[in-house]
């Protein structure tokens, strides 16, 4: 049996992605993911790794930049606002096909809004991280454990696709502490023939630059690069489904917010509604053909945020009109309670259309 350590989530993100190969780490101090940092800079010395703290969030993202051109694997993290200030030098990223690892550990916003968990930054993440098209990989985990294995998994992806890959947690994600097991890894950086490492006159040089003044060659290049946005769809998406199979309301909810779906969906079950759960683990590429596929058997579904509703246009895409879409939602750092969700879920399950049989 593997040895479990009870950690909080920030403390696990930053150990799974030294056990992954992270040796540099540039980042600056904000809640609730300023753990993140302080364990890095306390182990990123006991394994040869830089840790550095950066003056700013801009400066950080740009150090990133820098190290990742070099083929080393390298993150960085922050929560929303953060990530906003971010957001240029993560355009320059996407746009150099250089791999790294960004973590958003979200609050409540919008502006400074509250150190509160919050599930607001999903347009963000999914639709405007950075000007020009581009995307990011983005993984929405839902507990301790999940996180550590989704960052070693964002760091092989990245590397295999050059594509940067965002891990979307949130404050009680971030805060929460759980048993987890570390699989032991003896990362193989992928080959990095583009890195700049230096030619010693036995290649010609590499050159790393997002700047094409030829129209014609940026639409190329951006095209070329969209080409790999469509393999990652087709084989890196991933989801998980509870009781789906029989269910009438498919609630679909990602992150935090999914483990107390998760109860609710329970309490439902006993009050004899066919209830189940769809829960996005990627949230760029997303699952939609497999949600979409639940309209052959479900009636209707639900959407669950800690938000207005973000996701729930993604969900309202995939099941273009063929069943009803319903949302529950809190923001501004309130988290929803599981009877709300099953009043939510009841209140589906009589919207649903009731001339349908199995």
């Amino acid at each position: 049996m593997p040895q479990k350590f009870l950690m909080k989530g920030n403390e696990a993100i930053a150990e799974a992605a030294i056990r992954a190969g992270c040796r540099f780490f540039f980042g600056y101090p904000i809640t609730p993911q300023t753990e993140v940092a302080a364990y890095m800079a306390k182990r990123m010395p006991e394994v040869n790794g830089v840790y550095l703290q950066a003056e700013s969030e801009v400066a950080a993202i740009n150090m990133v930049l820098g190290a990742a051109s070099t083929g080393a694997r390298v993150m960085t993290s922050s929560s929303s606002p953060g990530i906003s200030l971010k957001s240029e030098g993560i355009s320059y990223i996407a746009a150099s096909d250089l791999p790294c690892v960004i973590i958003n550990v979200q609050r409540a916003g919008p502006g400074l809004g509250g150190i509160q968990p919050s599930q607001a930054d999903y347009f963000q993440a999914t639709r405007g991280l950075g000007h020009g098209d581009f995307h990011l990989m983005v993984f929405a985990p839902a507990g301790v454990q999940e996180i550590t294995d989704l960052v070693a998994q964002a760091f092989d992806l990245s590397d295999r696709y050059r594509v940067p890959a965002l891990i979307l947690a949130d404050g009680m994600i971030g805060q929460m502490m759980e048993p987890v097991a570390f699989s032991e890894q003896s990362p193989h950086p992928a080959e990095k023939p583009w890195a700049l490492t230096g030619h010693r006159n036995q290649r010609r040089p590499n050159i790393i630059n997002t700047l094409h003044l030829s129209p014609d060659k940026l639409e190329q290049t951006v095209i070329e690069r969209f080409a790999r946005y469509d393999s990652i769809c087709a084989n890196e998406t991933l989801c998980e489904q509870m009781l789906t199979d029989d269910a009438d309301v498919v609630v679909v909810a990602y992150g935090a917010a999914s483990r107390i779906a998760k109860a609710a969906v329970r309490a439902a079950r006993e009050k004899g509604i066919r209830a189940g759960l769809f829960r996005p683990i990627t949230l760029w590429p997303y699952p939609s053909a497999a949600l979409a596929a639940l309209c052959e058997t479900t009636k209707a579904f639900l959407c669950v945020e800690m938000s207005m509703g973000q996701m729930v246009e993604d969900v309202r895409l995939a099941v273009n009109g063929r069943r009803p879409v319903e949302f529950y939602g809190r923001t501004g750092g309130n988290v929803p309670h599981p009877n709300d969700i099953l009043q939510a879920i009841e209140s589906a399950a009589q919207m649903a259309p009731q001339n349908e049989r199995r």
